[in-house]
């Protein structure tokens, strides 16, 4: 079977792939994740994820192997939020979302020698209005200081969101269902018993 390498520091998608038994090798790659100010929301992701995998693909020394790219940018009103450069900037990321929907698009990107396939997934996510003082002690938590967004579904944020129609695993960083069928259709496997 391929070897399976995740290009990625994070370690949600690393606990997604483990979570559905896929076996992967880990790589760091780093790459410019600056938006293109032409670039729409859907663009960039997908531009990101296949950059990823990409340059992921060119580190490895194995001709069969395939590489696994994500990316995940939080939408709201057509503009990216992306994670906060610093306190003021995730307080009022966190007052933009409070009592609105916006949207989640996450893209996987699988490279192997002969393509690079990408898929893009749209999640919509409603916030409840958040107080002042719950998000200055949402970012006194230190979750919000590496999210997208400002905020982490699948930690202390989600107390903030009242809704979701889409993807859990995709607002989280990588979306199974989409991924297990990208892995299936390169004959990768996953529900094994061990993986990295």
């Amino acid at each position: 079977m391929p070897a399976l390498f995740l290009a990625s520091a994070s370690p949600r998608r690393r606990e997604l792939l483990t979570q559905i038994g896929v076996p992967f090798s880990l790589l760091a790659v780093s790459i410019d994740e600056t938006p293109d100010p032409a670039e729409s929301p859907d663009v960039y992701v997908q531009r990101l994820a296949r950059e990823k995998a990409l340059a992921g693909l060119a580190l490895v020394d194995d001709a069969s192997a395939y590489v696994l790219g994500a990316d995940t940018t939080v939408v709201l009103d057509q503009r990216i939020l992306g994670k906060p450069i610093d306190k003021q900037d995730a307080l009022a990321t966190l007052q933009a979302l409070s009592g609105r929907e916006h949207q989640v698009l996450t893209a996987v990107a699988l490279a192997g020698q002969a393509d690079c396939v990408v898929r893009l997934v749209s999640s919509r996510v409603r916030f409840r209005p958040v107080r002042p003082e719950e998000a200055e002690a949402y970012w006194t938590s230190g979750e919000p200081r590496d999210k997208a967004g400002s905020y982490a579904i699948q930690g202390w944020g989600a107390v903030f969101v009242s809704a979701l129609e889409g993807s859990y695993s995709g607002v989280v960083g990588l979306p199974l269902c989409e991924t297990a069928q990208l892995l299936d259709a390169y004959g990768l496997e996953y529900w094994t018993k061990s993986s990295t």
